[in-house]
Protein backbone atom coordinates (compact mmCIF):
# COMPACT_ATOMS: atom_id res chain seq x y z
CA UNK A 1 0.00 0.00 0.00
CA UNK A 2 1.34 3.43 -0.85
CA UNK A 3 1.97 5.77 2.04
CA UNK A 4 -1.19 7.84 2.38
CA UNK A 5 -2.32 10.10 5.17
CA UNK A 6 -3.88 7.95 7.89
CA UNK A 7 -7.64 8.29 8.33
CA UNK A 8 -7.93 5.69 11.09
CA UNK A 9 -5.87 5.57 14.23
CA UNK A 10 -5.26 2.23 15.93
CA UNK A 11 -4.00 2.62 19.47
CA UNK A 12 -3.34 0.16 22.22
CA UNK A 13 -2.31 0.49 25.82
CA UNK A 14 0.68 -1.84 25.54
CA UNK A 15 2.68 -3.75 22.95
CA UNK A 16 1.29 -6.92 24.52
CA UNK A 17 -2.02 -5.96 22.86
CA UNK A 18 -0.53 -6.08 19.36
CA UNK A 19 -1.35 -9.76 18.84
CA UNK A 20 -5.05 -8.82 19.09
CA UNK A 21 -4.93 -5.39 17.43
CA UNK A 22 -3.08 -6.78 14.40
CA UNK A 23 -6.44 -8.01 13.12
CA UNK A 24 -7.66 -4.40 12.87
CA UNK A 25 -4.58 -3.41 10.89
CA UNK A 26 -4.91 -6.43 8.59
CA UNK A 27 -8.58 -5.68 7.92
CA UNK A 28 -7.95 -2.01 7.16
CA UNK A 29 -5.16 -3.04 4.78
CA UNK A 30 -7.56 -5.44 3.04
CA UNK A 31 -9.78 -2.44 2.27
CA UNK A 32 -6.86 -0.12 1.44
CA UNK A 33 -7.74 2.21 4.31
CA UNK A 34 -4.68 4.18 5.44
CA UNK A 35 -4.07 3.95 9.17
CA UNK A 36 -1.46 4.40 11.83
CA UNK A 37 -0.69 2.00 14.65
CA UNK A 38 0.81 3.14 17.94
CA UNK A 39 0.90 2.68 21.71
CA UNK A 40 -0.82 5.22 23.93
CA UNK A 41 -1.16 4.21 27.56
CA UNK A 42 -3.93 5.93 29.50
CA UNK A 43 -2.08 5.37 32.77
CA UNK A 44 1.61 5.49 31.86
CA UNK A 45 1.52 8.23 29.19
CA UNK A 46 -1.53 10.38 29.99
CA UNK A 47 -0.09 13.50 28.33
CA UNK A 48 0.57 11.53 25.13
CA UNK A 49 -3.06 10.35 25.26
CA UNK A 50 -4.34 13.92 25.59
CA UNK A 51 -2.16 15.13 22.70
CA UNK A 52 -3.18 12.20 20.49
CA UNK A 53 -6.88 12.81 21.11
CA UNK A 54 -6.56 16.61 20.76
CA UNK A 55 -5.07 16.41 17.26
CA UNK A 56 -7.01 13.40 15.92
CA UNK A 57 -9.64 15.44 14.08
CA UNK A 58 -7.19 17.98 12.64
CA UNK A 59 -5.06 15.09 11.38
CA UNK A 60 -8.05 13.86 9.36
CA UNK A 61 -8.98 10.76 11.35
CA UNK A 62 -12.46 9.41 10.59
CA UNK A 63 -12.31 6.87 13.44
CA UNK A 64 -10.04 5.69 16.23
CA UNK A 65 -9.82 2.04 17.25
CA UNK A 66 -8.58 1.77 20.82
CA UNK A 67 -7.73 -1.57 22.37
CA UNK A 68 -7.13 -1.97 26.07
CA UNK A 69 -7.14 -4.67 28.72
CA UNK A 70 -7.67 -4.62 32.46
CA UNK A 71 -9.04 -1.27 33.64
CA UNK A 72 -9.28 -0.32 29.92
CA UNK A 73 -9.54 3.45 30.27
CA UNK A 74 -7.89 4.21 26.92
CA UNK A 75 -10.98 4.25 24.64
CA UNK A 76 -13.11 6.27 27.05
CA UNK A 77 -10.41 8.81 27.80
CA UNK A 78 -9.79 9.37 24.09
CA UNK A 79 -13.54 9.70 23.50
CA UNK A 80 -13.78 12.25 26.31
CA UNK A 81 -11.39 14.54 24.43
CA UNK A 82 -12.12 14.13 20.70
CA UNK A 83 -15.23 14.26 18.53
CA UNK A 84 -13.80 11.54 16.27
CA UNK A 85 -15.78 8.28 16.71
CA UNK A 86 -13.95 5.87 19.03
CA UNK A 87 -14.34 2.13 18.77
CA UNK A 88 -13.21 0.26 21.87
CA UNK A 89 -11.73 -3.23 21.75
CA UNK A 90 -11.76 -4.90 25.16
CA UNK A 91 -8.74 -7.18 25.43
CA UNK A 92 -8.42 -10.22 27.62
CA UNK A 93 -5.05 -9.60 29.23
CA UNK A 94 -2.98 -11.80 31.53
CA UNK A 95 -4.13 -9.91 34.62
CA UNK A 96 -7.75 -9.48 33.58
CA UNK A 97 -10.84 -11.05 35.05
CA UNK A 98 -11.43 -13.17 31.92
CA UNK A 99 -11.82 -9.88 30.03
CA UNK A 100 -14.98 -8.89 31.88
CA UNK A 101 -13.18 -5.96 33.51
CA UNK A 102 -12.14 -4.65 30.09
CA UNK A 103 -15.59 -5.13 28.58
CA UNK A 104 -17.33 -3.27 31.39
CA UNK A 105 -14.73 -0.48 31.51
CA UNK A 106 -15.27 0.27 27.82
CA UNK A 107 -18.98 -0.48 27.63
CA UNK A 108 -20.20 1.45 30.67
CA UNK A 109 -19.44 4.99 29.50
CA UNK A 110 -21.30 7.94 31.02
CA UNK A 111 -23.83 9.96 29.03
CA UNK A 112 -22.10 12.32 26.63
CA UNK A 113 -19.00 10.16 26.09
CA UNK A 114 -19.98 7.37 23.70
CA UNK A 115 -17.59 4.59 22.79
CA UNK A 116 -18.71 1.94 20.32
CA UNK A 117 -17.69 -1.36 21.88
CA UNK A 118 -17.03 -4.61 20.06
CA UNK A 119 -16.63 -8.12 21.46
CA UNK A 120 -13.72 -9.22 23.61
CA UNK A 121 -10.61 -9.33 21.39
CA UNK A 122 -12.83 -8.18 18.48
CA UNK A 123 -10.30 -6.02 16.63
CA UNK A 124 -11.43 -7.23 13.19
CA UNK A 125 -15.00 -6.10 13.86
CA UNK A 126 -13.67 -2.78 15.17
CA UNK A 127 -11.94 -2.24 11.83
CA UNK A 128 -15.08 -3.22 9.95
CA UNK A 129 -17.08 -0.71 11.99
CA UNK A 130 -14.51 1.99 11.17
CA UNK A 131 -14.82 1.00 7.50
CA UNK A 132 -18.60 1.32 7.73
CA UNK A 133 -18.21 4.82 9.17
CA UNK A 134 -15.88 5.78 6.31
CA UNK A 135 -18.23 4.17 3.76
CA UNK A 136 -20.97 6.68 4.64
CA UNK A 137 -19.01 9.34 2.79
CA UNK A 138 -16.75 7.35 0.42
CA UNK A 139 -18.49 5.49 -2.40
CA UNK A 140 -15.49 3.32 -3.28
CA UNK A 141 -15.22 2.10 0.31
CA UNK A 142 -18.99 1.51 0.35
CA UNK A 143 -18.73 -0.59 -2.80
CA UNK A 144 -15.85 -2.63 -1.37
CA UNK A 145 -17.83 -3.19 1.84
CA UNK A 146 -20.86 -4.37 -0.15
CA UNK A 147 -18.64 -6.86 -2.00
CA UNK A 148 -17.19 -8.06 1.32
CA UNK A 149 -20.69 -8.67 2.71
CA UNK A 150 -21.73 -10.52 -0.46
CA UNK A 151 -18.66 -12.73 -0.11
CA UNK A 152 -19.55 -13.51 3.50
CA UNK A 153 -22.99 -14.61 2.33
CA UNK A 154 -21.56 -16.69 -0.52
CA UNK A 155 -19.15 -18.42 1.86
CA UNK A 156 -21.99 -19.44 4.19
CA UNK A 157 -24.16 -20.67 1.31
CA UNK A 158 -21.27 -22.72 -0.06
CA UNK A 159 -20.74 -24.34 3.34
CA UNK A 160 -24.49 -24.99 3.70
CA UNK A 161 -24.57 -26.58 0.25
CA UNK A 162 -21.65 -28.84 1.15
CA UNK A 163 -23.35 -29.91 4.38
CA UNK A 164 -26.59 -30.56 2.50
CA UNK A 165 -24.76 -32.84 0.08
CA UNK A 166 -22.78 -34.59 2.83
CA UNK A 167 -25.70 -35.08 5.23
CA UNK A 168 -28.74 -35.23 2.91
CA UNK A 169 -30.31 -32.18 4.54
CA UNK A 170 -33.60 -31.06 2.99
CA UNK A 171 -33.54 -27.39 3.96
CA UNK A 172 -32.73 -25.28 0.91
CA UNK A 173 -33.45 -21.56 0.98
Amino acid sequence: MSKQKAIVGIVMGSDSDLSIMQAAADTLQQFNIPFELTIVSAHRTPLRLVEYANVAKSRGFKAIIAGAGGAAHLPGMIASITTVPVIGVPIKSKKSLDGLDSILSILQMPDGVPVATVALDGAKNAALLAIQIIATSDESVSTALEQFKKQLQADVLDKASKLKADWNNEFDV
